[in-house]
């Protein structure tokens, strides 16, 4: 008798769409996730209209320098007399889009890299795995202030630089992916069809670890952020524009805890923490959902609790086993 093949195994888009299926389950279905994804969405929505939003023009000076909290300026003033709400959303901006660029440049290296890797293997995937593993033992924080400060300040600098330096934790997880996915039958047809290598890695491979990138992009752009405003407070970011570490960095230069002007400096740091927990939130959501040995044993991803066996585990179960 012939073995039944399962319609996962056997049709590529089913695999695709199972994927994707799961990913926004696990985000719909976890309260953390979805209150995630919620914070996100309002951030981005907020930034995207940042000229509309903000409540004054952060180059004007609209009151005294150090103006504690009112009804007219809810988060007071900064050192320069400039309000508050107005810097953070427009830090808000420069910080997620800082992020989303440098998390761009990261998984595409190392997705590139992953599936060529897993896909290939031998010679290959030794001499990327021999490269990546130097980049995972650089400092990464001491090399960006390094090159940072040779290159200069600039929005651009930055984001290649953190974009280039954080690629090798994606190409880890998509290289042990398509190790999986190049011996899947559909993929062993094509192969055997006489398709292209480069054809089956882009029409076969690469749709299967998308969900998975997504949630490693997610989780490199929440590194991002807290990676720029490390550098910004350092001095190393962009003069020009206005990142939330740049309005940390300037509230820390003009001695605001000292005049005890807590509002210059406390709400850009609570804000960078709630955008790199949400990030976290959402990035780890998905990876569970994906992680067919955590689906296995019926742990959550770095959660240490029992997670609730939900339909159709037992049948991952039996297909992986």
């Amino acid at each position: 008798m012939l073995a039944r093949i399962p319609i996962a195994e056997s049709d590529p888009a089913v695999a695709v769409a199972s994927g994707w299926n799961a990913t926004w389950n696990s985000v719909r279905q976890n309260p953390a996730a979805a209150v995630g994804s919620l914070i996100l969405i309002t951030l981005a929505v907020v930034a995207v209209f940042a000229p509309l939003a903000a409540p004054d023009n952060i180059h004007e000076q609209v009151g005294a320098p150090f103006t504690p909290p009112s009804f007219s300026h809810l988060l007071g003033l900064d050192d320069g007399g400039i309000d508050m709400v107005s810097l953070l959303i427009w830090g808000c901006r420069i910080s997620l889009l800082i992020g989303i660029l440098a998390a761009i440049v990261a998984t595409t290296a190392g997705t590139l890299v992953g599936i060529v890797a897993g896909y290939i293997g031998g010679l290959v995937d030794g001499t990327l795995m021999r490269i990546t593993d130097y980049f995972l033992v650089l400092p990464s924080l001491a090399v960006m202030i390094v090159v940072a400060d040779l290159w200069g300040p600039s929005l651009l600098h930055i984001i290649i630089v953190i974009g280039l330096l954080s690629w090798p934790e994606t190409a880890l997880v998509i290289r042990a992916q398509a190790r999986s996915i190049k011996e899947r039958v559909f993929v062993r047809r094509a192969r055997s069809l006489g398709a292209r290598e480069t054809r089956i890695m882009l029409r076969y491979v690469l749709p299967q670890v998308m969900p998975l990138v997504v949630a490693n992009a997610v989780l490199t752009a929440a590194g991002a952020i807290f990676t720029e405003t490390a550098l910004s407070f350092l001095g190393l970011g962009d003069p020009s524009q206005i990142s939330l570490g740049r309005i940390i960095e300037n509230a820390f230069n003009a001695t605001a805890m000292t005049a005890g002007a807590w509002w210059a400096i406390v709400p850009p740091g609570i804000l960078v923490a709630v955008i790199v927990l949400a990030c976290s939130l959402v990035g780890r959501a998905i990876e569970d959902a994906l992680n067919p040995r955590l689906r296995v044993a019926h742990l959550g991803a770095r959660a240490f609790r029992i997670r609730t066996k939900r339909p159709g585990d037992a049948a991952d179960s039996a297909h992986i086993g």
